[in-house]
């Protein structure tokens, strides 16, 4: 699946896009959980500081 995507925001408009992976802890269970999502390029730093 990961080809797929990586292959779809290489080509036409969707080279403005990126992948990103965040790891979060939840604060019931102290266990760490992972968050991702696409997101285009200008709003990476928004997405990490959950300003989203």
């Amino acid at each position: 699946m990961a080809k797929k995507v990586v292959a779809t925001l290489k080509t036409g408009a969707g080279n403005q896009y990126v992948k990103v992976i965040k790891m979060e802890k939840s604060p019931k269970s102290g266990a760490y959980f992972f968050k991702e999502e696409i997101v285009n390029s200008t709003h990476v730093k928004d997405f990490i500081d959950n300003k989203k």
